[in-house]
């Protein structure tokens, strides 16, 4: 099976770059199936799920009896509305007050889907990590964290991006606080007060108001069917640009590939930086996780997430990955701040993501949801 999996993940990447690089543009039918599998050697049926990820994540669209043709557009950085430009339409962007379910937790309310549809971790598999930790970590526990967060949690956490998401950092880029809005202020104080944050609109209104909170000047960028508008971003005088690419409450919107691409060019261009809060993506029903931000640009990307939707709302604990230039402004305007996530839930975090247990769990929820 791992064999049979690589084969297509490996296909998967070498369509994806051919599609990035231009080999094959926008509009082109990528070359059948069946050639594709007598030139790389693999079966109809592995050609077939690598094709179907390049669909999922926006690369790509099947037409019946007629192929798989590619949609990612390398161009639309500045696009005016059009006809032609998925992101000029404007899709209705408030939920029923029926589909949001009753009012929850601000981790629910952000994500716009009811508690129940994400079942708690199961409690009988944290007790026992709980146990576990308490009869290993010993008087570990009673010392004082390192200020970025424990090594047994960053380096778990390392790893686990790695396999899942295709993000490369070292334990030195990752900062672990209690919670996104914590981290927020971590994202402000790293990146400065004087500059412009921009924020999609509509987002989660509580994103803006801690921006607000640390003293920064914040602009709506409006929405359209794929993610910000390209008119709007080339109008922003923004430096730092805050998406949600996954899901994005309330409008629902999940940004495809090229959209996602959009957002690191226009970073690039002016030395601007991209702060990804990737809510939620973990449960995704797609075939895997979308590419993020941080995995496509490392330089220019900020990643945020948290435990309070895969673990439980009330485990006050997340992480910010940063690029590896600015660890050290990180060390030296933030390194010297206290670790704000006790170090028993990281010993535990770190237990249930090096045992599987985490992952499990995400697996499990994620078949729940697809056969829903």
């Amino acid at each position: 099976m791992a064999l049979s999996e690589e084969k297509y993940m490996q296909l998967y990447r070498k369509l994806r770059e051919g599609i990035i690089e231009g080999a094959w543009p926008y509009g082109s039918r990528l070359p059948s199936k069946r050639t594709l599998a007598a030139e790389n050697g693999i079966s109809v049926v592995t050609v077939q799920h690598a094709c179907s990820l390049l669909c999922d994540e926006g690369y790509a669209e099947s037409r019946e009896r007629s192929g798989v043709f590619v949609i990612y557009r390398a161009g639309d950085l500045y696009a005016l509305p059009s006809a032609g430009n998925r992101s000029a339409a404007q899709p209705s962007l408030q939920r029923p007050a029926a589909e949001n379910g009753a009012a929850g937790t601000d981790a629910e309310a952000q994500e716009g889907v009811p508690s129940e549809d994400v079942p708690h971790f199961p409690a009988s598999v944290l007790a026992r990590a709980m146990r576990k930790v308490l009869a290993e970590q010993g008087e570990n526990l009673l010392v004082k964290s390192p200020n970025s967060g424990l090594p047994a949690l960053k380096e778990a956490l390392a790893a686990y991006l790695m396999r899942s998401r295709g993000i490369r950092v070292s334990e030195r880029q990752i900062v672990i606080g209690s919670g996104a809005e914590y981290l927020y202020g971590v994202v402000v104080q790293l990146l400065g007060r004087e500059r412009l944050y921009a924020l999609e609109d509509p987002s989660y209104d509580k994103i803006r108001r801690v921006y607000e909170m640390n003293g920064t000047q914040t602009e709506l960028l409006a929405m359209g069917s794929d993610g910000i508008l390209s008119a709007a971003l080339e109008q922003s005088r923004a430096g730092v640009l805050h998406v949600t690419p996954y899901n994005s409450w309330p409008s629902g919107v999940t940004a495809p590939a090229s959209k996602r691409a959009e957002y690191i060019r226009w970073a690039a261009a002016r030395g601007a930086y991209v702060v990804e809060d990737d809510y939620d993506s973990e449960f995704t029903l797609l075939s895997k996780p979308e590419d993020t931000l941080f995995s496509l640009d490392p330089t220019r990307c900020l990643y945020l997430n948290t435990f309070s939707r895969t673990v439980a709302p009330s485990l006050r604990a997340g992480y910010l990955l940063l690029p590896e230039q600015l660890v050290p402004v990180y060390e030296e305007r933030s390194g010297f701040v206290s670790c704000t996530v006790p170090v028993f839930e990281q010993y535990l975090l770190a237990e249930l993501i090096g045992s599987g247990d985490f992952e499990r769990h995400i697996n499990r929820v994620r078949r729940q949801r697809r056969k829903k």
